[in-house]
């Protein structure tokens, strides 16, 4: 064991927020690492949440046995991650629930099956998720199947989590990068939309046109009326944010991926804090991130591109 790994001997220094990496190989690996975890967090009483993929969820249920709900909340992560921009306000509204004890989060939000656009968003997530928590009594461990996922995945959490968990040993990361990885993210080009995807630029006044426009295609595209609804609302607030701060005009792009429907909202305007719209807004809220929380909401993934020249909005929903 070097240096590093001996300097990090216990799970969470007391009032300090802790980030593991979690990598494992087998369910055995996984039972040993998570199961540990969680059999520790609640003999001392601490709230734990677990979210994970569903077949993991039942590897966790099968070794925890019957408890009780009030100190363990369960989670299938490819529902209640599904979108990776709703995880973070999970998070911190479980943590929000018991504010004078420790909270205790088992956080999976990777796995082979994520497309390559979910992968960026949870990879932000996973950034992003050390300023959200900075300062906090908390301990969120995000476990690795190093098995299935993508070495580049891999090297990324050990870039996003300040320490990393293998077997039994723990050891701060020398390749923690912090905030960096999220400005990295928005480095990363998008798909371009396909030569046939449907235009429209838009000005203030045009806020009708453009829900008239969205909701005419989706219908095209085969929406079901439940899911066009919220795709109209989606668009219509990623554009009356151009409106009110991308320099009160924007450009709207419509296309489908066959599985899914796409807007893409682009503008001039900035995204200054990159926890807008992951953390749940309050009615007296001064911080904004109310359009971007809604669209997180509604869309089945959000992806975003802060630049110097605009904001690109890219928002997603599922057909059925």
């Amino acid at each position: 064991m070097t240096d590093a790994e001996q300097s990090v001997t216990r799970w969470e220094p007391p009032g300090l927020f802790v980030h593991p990496a979690l990598f494992y190989r087998t369910s055995e690996e996984y039972l040993r690492g998570v199961g540990g975890f969680v059999d520790t967090a609640l003999a001392a009483g601490d709230p734990v949440l677990i979210a994970v993929p569903g077949p993991r969820l039942d590897l966790l249920r099968d070794h925890l046995g019957p408890l009780d709900a009030d100190r363990l909340s369960l989670a299938d992560m490819t529902e209640f991650g599904r979108n990776p921009g709703r995880i973070l306000a999970g998070l911190r509204d479980f943590a929000d629930r018991s504010p004078d004890r420790p909270a205790r989060i088992v956080g999976e939000p990777l796995w082979a099956r994520r497309s390559p656009a979910e992968v960026v968003e949870a990879t932000r997530h996973e950034a992003l998720i050390n300023a959200a928590f900075a300062g906090r009594d908390a301990t969120i461990l995000c476990p690795y199947d190093v098995s299935e996922l993508p070495p580049a995945v891999c090297a990324d959490a050990r870039r996003t989590h300040p320490v990393l968990w293998e077997d039994d040993r723990r050891w701060s990361s020398p390749h923690y990068a912090g905030a960096a990885v999220n400005a990295e993210c928005d480095a990363l080009p998008l798909v371009p939309p396909p030569p046939d995807a449907h235009a429209l630029t838009f000005v203030d006044g045009d806020l009708g046109e453009v829900r008239h426009r969205a909701d005419t295609w989706a219908h095209e595209a085969g929406l079901d009326t439940a899911r066009r609804g919220d795709f109209v609302l989606a668009v219509a607030e990623a554009a009356a944010n151009s409106l009110a701060h991308g320099g009160g005009r924007g450009t709207l792009t419509l296309w489908d991926e066959g599985a899914s429907c796409l807007a893409e909202i682009r503008d001039r305007g900035r995204l200054a804090d990159p926890l807008a719209g992951r953390r749940r807004p309050t009615l007296d809220s001064a911080v904004g991130g109310r359009g971007l929380w809604m669209m997180h909401q509604l869309c089945d993934l959000v992806e975003t591109r802060a630049a110097p020249e605009g904001l690109t909005v890219r928002l997603h929903m599922n057909h059925g």
